[in-house]
């Protein structure tokens, strides 16, 4: 590690195949789905964390991260503030994610999990969050599902698990107080946006 290298990204190098980062990142550290383990990095963040989550997530297909996001709503000193594509949600595998979140705690889950789409009615495709409490956050084209991450990645030199499959995406995770400012404030803005039309679905059911 360099002078002016965050020692908060540092510990995530045992994700990595040499086990530790590449001295001059800075602030901010880009990993790759299929060479790092970003399954492992996504877990170890989020169950991390002790204060705030926020998150807006456009493929949310991986049950271990679930239940990691589920375990912070439950716990009422954090406060979970998450997002979810509208099209991406109604999919079997999220409907079944969403299910079960709103049997474990349903009055909890409504009021920390909006889904809906962006301003003008596209997908909501930001893949990223906003960890309060450790002064990080991440963002990427990594969706959360097995290929997406690369779930089962072994980072021993030699031939993958049998079965193994990793998407060509990466991940950047900072600890830049600007970046996670700005990003933070985006992902409340989204969050209000898909509340909004949640609210306006469920007055065109009632009328």
């Amino acid at each position: 590690m360099m002078l002016g290298d965050d020692p908060r990204l540092d510990e995530l190098g045992i994700f990595t195949p040499e086990g530790k980062l590449t001295p001059g990142y800075g602030s901010h550290y880009l990993f790759m789905v299929g060479r790092d383990d970003v399954h492992g990095i996504l877990r170890h963040l989020i169950q991390s964390e002790t204060l705030e989550f926020d998150f807006n997530q456009y493929g949310f297909a991986d049950d271990e991260i679930n239940e990691d996001v589920l375990d912070l709503i439950l716990n009422p000193g954090i406060v979970v503030q998450g997002t979810l594509d509208r099209s991406q949600a109604g999919g079997v595998h999220e409907r079944k994610l969403i299910a079960m979140d709103e049997s474990r705690d349903a009055e909890c889950f409504a009021n920390s999990i909006a889904i809906g789409q962006s301003d003008t009615h596209q997908i909501s495709h930001t893949k990223g969050g906003v960890l309060v409490g450790q002064g990080m956050a991440f963002e990427g084209s990594t969706n959360w599902s097995q290929a997406g991450e690369g779930v089962g990645i072994s980072l021993k030199v030699g031939k993958q698990p049998k079965g193994f499959k990793a998407q060509n995406n990466t991940l950047i995770v900072t600890a830049n107080a600007v970046a996670i400012s700005r990003f933070r404030t985006q992902l409340a803005i989204e969050h209000h946006i898909a509340l909004a039309q949640e609210a306006q679905r469920k007055l065109k059911e009632v009328i």
